[in-house]
C-alpha cells in the first residue's frame, strides 16, 4: 500500500479536548444542535454547520457550507488550529473500559481506493454521500479521518511501540469517558520505515467512514479531472489500525410502522419467514448468531431463525442480510434500506432504551448481534457488500484533531 505521511492543522494541546468531537453522523439535527449550544467552540459547528441556522433553515444550502468554512477560518485566524510542521505520521491510542487500539494517521491513496486495494463491505446512502461532498469543497479540507483496518503485521507492530515510547503531544480524556494520546513521527528515518513497511501491507478495508471516504475520493477525483492533482488530491485522511484491536457493536434497525400489520399479524409473518418467536419481560440483547431482539407494542420478543434457513454465502448469512432479506423487505416493505426513509439504525452504544423511545407505539425496533471483524474482512475480500449499517465501531473516531487541506 502507499500510506503516506501528512501535513495538515492541528489544534493546539490546550485546545485539543475543547474542540476534537464525535463525527458528525453520530448526532442526529436537534443533537447536533443541542451539543453545538453548549459547546460553541467545538468542532461539531464546522462539521454540521447548520447548527448556525435556524432549526427548520435548509441544511444542505450553499450558505450553510460556507458558514463551515468560516468557521475553519475563525478557528485558524485565532490560532485553534496551527499549521503542523509536517510532512509526519501521527499515532493514536484510544483506550476505553479497559480495551486499547493503537492507529496511524496518514494519507492513502484514492487510486488504491479505486482500484480495490482499500476494500469497502457497504454502499453509501447518496444523499449522505452529497452532504460530506459539499462540505469538503467548502472548506477545501478533509477533516473526517476515513477508520481503516489491516491484517496484523508485527513489524510495523513494533514500530508503533517505538513511537509510543516518548512523549504524546495529545493526551485528554473526552467526554465519552475515552482516553485519547497522539504521538508525532516526523524524523525522517522514522517516516521512512513507517511508508516502507506500509509498501508490505497488501490492502486495507474500510471499517467506519464509508460516506467520508466515497465522499473525499469523489472531490479527489473532481480536482485531478480539472487538472488540479496538486495539493493532496492524490490521497485522503485515514487512520489504520490493526484488525485484531477492533471492537464492533451492533447496529440496530428502527421502522417507523408496522406496515398496516397489527403486532399479532407480524408476529404470525415473522413465524412464517422462519424464525421462533419467545416473548421477553426485559429487552433483548442478543448473544449469538441467528438470535435477534424485536420491540413492537410495547413489548420485546426474541427471534431466533431456523439454522437451516441460513445460507452459507459470506453476505446471505449475516444477521443484518437475513433481518432485511425475510422481514425488513417482504413484511414491512422496505425494500430499499439505503433511501427508504421509514427506516432509521441507531448504533448499538445507545442501548434500547433508545431503540423503545424511537419505535414509540406505532414503529418496530430490532436489537440486533453485532458482526464479527472475521465477517467484515471475509465479505470485503469477496468483493461483496454488506447491507447498510452492518456494523458499529467504538469507540469513534474524534474529527478536528487533524485537519488535511487539499
Amino acid at each position: 500500500m502507499q500510506v503516506k505521511p501528512i501535513s495538515c492543522y492541528r489544534p493546539t494541546p490546550e485546545a485539543a479536548a475543547e474542540f476534537a468531537s464525535l463525527p458528525y453522523d453520530v448526532y442526529d439535527r436537534a443533537e447536533a444542535r443541542a451539543y453545538v449550544a453548549e459547546h460553541p467552540r467545538s468542532f461539531l459547528a464546522i462539521d454540521r454547520p447548520e447548527t448556525q441556522f435556524d432549526p427548520d433553515y435548509d441544511m444542505y444550502a450553499p450558505e450553510v457550507y460556507k458558514r463551515g468554512a468560516k468557521l475553519l477560518d475563525k478557528r485558524i485566524t485565532d490560532r485553534t488550529l496551527l499549521p503542523d510542521a509536517g510532512p509526519c505520521y501521527f499515532i493514536w491510542s484510544m483506550t476505553h473500559d479497559g480495551h486499547t487500539q493503537t492507529g496511524i494517521v496518514a494519507a492513502c491513496s484514492v487510486d488504491e481506493y479505486l482500484d480495490g486495494t482499500i476494500r469497502r463491505h457497504e454502499n453509501t446512502r447518496p444523499e449522505k454521500e452529497q452532504d460530506r461532498v459539499r462540505h469538503i469543497e467548502a472548506l477545501s479540507a478533509q477533516t473526517g479521518p476515513i477508520f481503516l483496518a489491516y491484517r496484523d503485521q508485527p513489524v510495523l507492530d513494533t514500530l508503533v511501540e517505538a513511537a509510543c515510547a516518548g512523549t504524546p503531544i495529545y493526551h485528554f480524556i473526552d467526554e465519552q469517558g475515552v482516553e485519547q494520546k497522539v504521538w508525532r513521527v516526523a524524523r525522517p528515518e522514522a517516516t521512512a520505515a513507517f511508508e516502507a513497511m506500509f509498501e508490505h501491507i497488501p490492502c486495507a478495508y474500510i471499517a467506519d467512514g464509508h460516506h467520508r471516504a466515497a465522499s473525499a475520493v469523489r472531490v479527489c477525483k473532481e480536482r485531478r479531472e480539472q487538472g488540479k492533482p496538486e495539493g493532496g488530491s492524490n490521497e485522503f485522511l485515514a487512520v489504520l489500525f490493526p484488525a485484531n484491536q477492533l471492537t464492533i457493536l451492533p447496529y440496530n434497525r428502527v421502522v417507523s410502522d408496522r406496515a398496516g400489520l397489527s403486532p399479532e399479524e407480524l408476529l404470525s409473518a415473522i413465524r412464517s419467514a422462519g424464525f421462533t418467536t419467545e416473548p421477553s419481560s426485559e429487552p433483548v440483547v442478543p448473544t449469538h448468531h441467528g438470535e435477534t431482539g424485536m420491540y413492537v407494542d410495547g413489548s420485546w420478543w426474541r427471534l431466533v431463525i431456523d439454522p437451516s434457513l441460513v445460507p452459507e454465502d459470506a453476505v446471505a448469512s449475516l444477521d443484518a442480510s437475513i433481518i432485511q432479506d425475510r422481514i425488513l423487505g417482504p413484511i414491512l416493505g422496505i425494500t430499499d434500506p439505503t433511501r427508504d426513509q421509514r427506516i432509521s439504525f441507531v448504533g448499538g452504544v445507545r442501548g434500547t432504551d433508545e431503540l423503545e423511545r424511537r419505535a414509540g407505539a406505532e414503529g418496530v425496533a430490532f436489537s440486533m448481534h453485532a458482526t464479527s471483524v472475521d465477517e467484515l474482512l471475509a465479505v470485503a475480500d469477496n468483493g461483496q457488500l454488506m447491507p447498510p449499517k452492518s456494523t458499529w465501531f467504538e469507540p469513534k473516531l474524534l474529527s478536528g484533531l487533524f485537519v488535511r487541506q487539499i
